[in-house]
């Protein structure tokens, strides 16, 4: 299973945003809140780049949900053969990705924990189990905790802890969520202009 491994806050603040949403990453941004690097201060030579500003779109949507390049474009050329805005189609692509509806549970404190919780099979989908990140999940789905899950520390101090409101397209059940809806873009709170991904892609 692919995923990236590298330098996180570096990351995040390359792109000025806490991509991995912990408080290593925003602590990180409020004491220095400038790219990495010698001359992080310094204004970039390309700073107005309308390409760089495109790409660093994609950027931060592939690190927010945990995808890598090949099965990010895939997820793409899928939003793109939808009827609709392509930019939308893709973001609600990669929300009903099963990790993430994990961490918008408030099971997981992050994406990156959701995934773990997904690969070690502690998560069912209509009672079934299912141990990949990326299975999409759909209308009416049952997604819950597994008998051994419900019982971990980690995970019910999450619960416990997490204010974390449940979004729109998601119905909360006991220890269970509900696929209520597919998710539309009022939903989606990730701080990610979809439109300047379509640019990028369409040239």
């Amino acid at each position: 299973m692919a995923r990236y491994t590298g330098p996180k806050v570096r990351l995040s603040r390359r792109l000025n945003t806490n991509l991995f949403e912990n408080a290593k990453g925003s602590k990180a941004l409020d004491r220095r809140p400038f790219p990495p690097g010698a001359h992080g201060r310094t204004r970039r030579r390309n700073a107005g780049s309308e390409y760089l500003a495109q790409l660093q779109e994609k950027q931060k949507a592939k690190y927010i949900y945990g995808v890598l390049e090949r099965q990010f474009r895939r997820t793409y050329e899928e939003a793109n053969r939808l009827q609709g805005p392509t930019g939308e189609n893709l973001l609600r692509l990669l929300e009903q990705r099963l990790d993430n509806i994990v961490f918008r549970a408030g099971w997981a404190s992050t994406r990156p924990q959701a995934r773990q919780f997904v690969s070690h099979g502690l998560i069912q989908v209509d009672g079934k189990r299912v141990n990949i990140p990326s299975y999409r999940a759909k209308r009416g789905q049952v997604v819950s905790l597994s008998p051994k899950a419900v019982n971990m520390i980690q995970i019910q101090h999450n619960i416990d802890t997490l204010d974390r409101p449940l979004v729109g397209w998601l119905e909360a059940g006991d220890k269970n969520v509900t696929v209520r809806e597919l998710p539309q873009r009022e939903h989606i709170d990730v701080p990610v202009r979809e439109q300047l991904i379509v640019e990028l892609y369409s040239k």
